[in-house]
């Protein structure tokens, strides 16, 4: 039993400004009605007592320990760049702005 009627799915359509042809309204109410009896199944089957998740696995974030080190040398890193000025890199003006 279709939920979604030809007209519903061209109505929607016109109030988001999307021009359909015949047969796609004809073919978007199939797959929209499949859609919301899908997701009417699910809503049945979600009661109180089953917690909601996002995700079906638990999800752990895996973080190295925060342990401080030396930085790099300065001039090692600039040393390896095509062109740096007053301890910084230079790289070439793209936005036509004074310098």
């Amino acid at each position: 039993m279709s939920t979604l009627s030809r007209d519903e799915v061209a109505r929607v359509a016109g109030l988001a400004r999307i021009d359909l042809t015949e047969a796609e309204l004809d073919r978007l109410a199939g797959e929209l009605d499949v859609i919301v009896e899908s997701v009417a199944r699910v809503s049945e089957i979600a009661t109180p007592d089953v917690p909601a998740t996002s995700h079906p696995l638990p999800l752990t974030n895996v973080f190295r320990p925060d342990v401080p080190v030396e930085p790099v040398d300065r001039e090692l890193v600039l040393a390896a760049a095509p062109e740096h000025i007053d301890g910084k890199f230079a790289v070439p003006q793209i936005l036509g702005e004074d310098a």
